[in-house]
């Protein structure tokens, strides 16, 4: 359809010569907040936090598995050095993470007042006016009145009806033309700001559980005893507002580590079915007593939780000076390289003999020799256990002041006596058996850990370890707390429908009475129209009710008249 000639859409406006007002350093700050603060960048901020976790997975923790970032330097030097740079290593922790982090804090805050504020402003308003045609609104449909309802009668019966299901009503109009507005669904406005007030108070409790908390490590040998302050762990890392006079001393001795492996189906044979920790805890000022620590059954105690890391086995070992004497005796725990438990460990012999003495060896559970004459091991279990052992002397770099790691050993100032291309083979050694050390430094023993077994039995001959890991979270009950109100606002606010409904009284010409009924939702709601029909439907049979029990009445108010004009 044509414009008249002078309509304002009939002719482009000149922009020629046109200045755009400029927004100024407050009008930018403005603009910076109410995009910080949408919802849509609230959930963009939610999903980058989640993809920013994922290199915490992929690469050890610092704070979780120092050892793992450890090994990770000696398997991959360069790619670690690059990972350490961009704090791969230590990712929750973070600047890059931190900073996604507090952004998602102020965004959802920012979110969240507002939407508050103007969700108690509409819990307090009635519901709006009855719209003029109710035929444009979707679930729209018509019951004609009994004869002889009036309007009001009809409006005040739907008005009852509608606030037993639940919806705030409010009456509209005079005269004949009466109506109800009703609506319901503010639940779900209430289950959102819960959601994302929850989400709040989850980011607030990690924030101050990991300041006031602790994450520390501790391998045990079996028979072996951990006390609970902090020169006992291997490792310890304190949040920023820990205090070491609040860790709760006791002891735990790990007695005994068993491990169940499947032989009965060929197809895993030598799997892991089940790890169990027997331990003895002793609480300060208590009695002790057993418990056991499994992968997914950490043991609390004094404000902690021990959760079961890593296992392995340890070789006792005694190296003896020349002299037969004995200057070196120890259970060495030895990392398993592959899941048949091969194992690599170092000992070290800093004094006693005419050089310190470095060790390299490689355990065999159930050692077996490949065609390229390479030692293995077949089976994770003791079956047929062997330790190799490779020599070196010189300096063991102890002296320096430098920390060294107890799993690694630097050939770079010492001599290889033993194994490679010395000419002299590596030492080989069954639990129990004594071998002499190059150079007449003396002897090397693989102790038997169950010496009075019986001959050949070597099930019990090398002790296990377990790695723990002792955790204090003093926010865990208020991370349930908001976990469970999350999952409750995100339910409710999925599940609860937004919606209006309006009930319309319309008199007729021929005297009958018209009821119109529409509804109209904010958002896909897909029950809207059997919702609007069965409240149509229920009305409707209400007032028959209704006039039916009128008619009866006024009946039997008939009957009961004229038996008084008769007596």
């Amino acid at each position: 359809m044509s414009r008249p000639s002078d309509h304002i859409d009939s002719h482009p406006a000149d922009t020629t010569g046109v200045v755009q007002p400029t927004l100024g350093l407050a009008g930018w700050l403005r603009f910076g907040w109410r995009q910080l603060t949408s919802m849509r960048t609230a959930l963009f901020l939610l999903l980058l936090l989640a993809i920013a976790a994922v290199p915490g997975s992929l690469v050890p923790q610092r704070s979780a598995d120092p050892n793992g970032v450890t090994q990770y330097f000696t398997d991959h030097p360069e790619l670690a050095s690059f990972l350490d740079n961009i704090q791969a290593f230590d990712v929750y922790s973070s600047a890059w993470f931190s900073a996604i982090y507090l952004l998602l804090f102020v965004s959802l805050i920012g979110c969240i007042i507002p939407r508050t504020r103007h969700h108690l402003t509409a819990l307090r308003a009635t519901p709006p006016a009855t719209p003029a045609r109710l035929a444009r609104l979707a679930g729209f449909t018509t019951r004609v009145a009994p004869v002889g309802t009036e309007s009001a009668t009809a409006i005040t019966s739907a008005r009852s009806l509608l606030k037993s299901n639940g919806y705030r009503v409010a009456l509209y109009g005079e005269g004949g033309s009466l109506s109800v507005s009703a609506e319901r669904g503010y639940t779900r406005e209430t289950g959102n700001l819960v959601f994302h007030s929850a989400l709040v108070g989850l980011l607030v409790v990690a924030g101050f559980g990991g300041g006031f908390g602790f994450a520390g490590q501790r391998v045990l040998v079996e028979g072996q005893t951990f006390t609970n302050t902090l020169l006992a762990y291997d490792s310890f890392n304190p949040g920023r507002f820990f205090d070491d006079a609040t860790l709760d001393p006791y002891t735990l001795t790990l007695d005994e580590f068993s491990v169940i492996y499947d032989d009965q189906n060929t197809a895993a044979l030598g799997q892991p079915v089940d790890y169990t920790a027997d331990v003895t805890l002793t609480p300060r000022g208590e009695e002790r007593g057993t418990d056991q620590v499994k992968v997914n059954g950490p043991l609390r105690s004094g404000g902690t939780d021990v959760f079961l890391l890593g296992n392995g086995y340890a070789p006792s070992i005694t190296v003896s000076n020349a002299d037969g004497t004995p200057v070196f005796t120890d259970k060495i725990p030895f990392l398993p390289q592959d899941a048949n438990l091969t194992s690599l460990g170092v000992v070290k012999v800093p004094d006693g003999l005419p050089e310190q003495l470095g060790m390299i060896g490689f355990f065999y559970p159930t050692q077996e020799t490949a065609r390229s004459g390479a030692f293995f091991s077949s089976y994770p279990d003791l079956v047929y256990p062997m330790l190799t052992l490779n020599v070196y002397t010189g300096d063991l770099g102890l002296d320096e002041g430098v920390p060294t790691s107890v799993y690694s050993l630097n050939t770079d100032n010492m001599t290889q006596l033993t194994g490679g291309q010395t000419g002299v083979e590596t030492l080989e050694l069954l639990p129990g058996e004594t071998l002499d050390l190059p150079k007449g430094l003396g002897t090397v023993t693989f102790n038997n850990a169950d010496p009075t077994a019986p001959n050949g039995d070597l099930s019990n001959s090398v002790p296990r370890f377990a790695s723990f890991d002792i955790q204090r979270d003093p926010t865990q009950a208020w991370v349930l707390v908001f976990a469970i109100l999350v999952m409750l606002g995100l339910l409710t606010g999925l599940s609860v429908p937004r919606r209006r409904v309006w009930v319309k009284a319309v008199p007729q010409s021929d005297g009958t009475l018209r009821l119109e009924y529409a509804g109209l939702a904010r958002g896909e709601d897909p029950g809207l129209v059997a919702a609007v029909t069965a409240i149509a439907d229920r009305h409707s049979t209400l007032m028959e009710a209704h006039t039916t029990n009128t008619r009866t009445t006024a009946h039997a108010s008939g009957l009961a008249l004229d038996q008084f004009n008769d007596a």
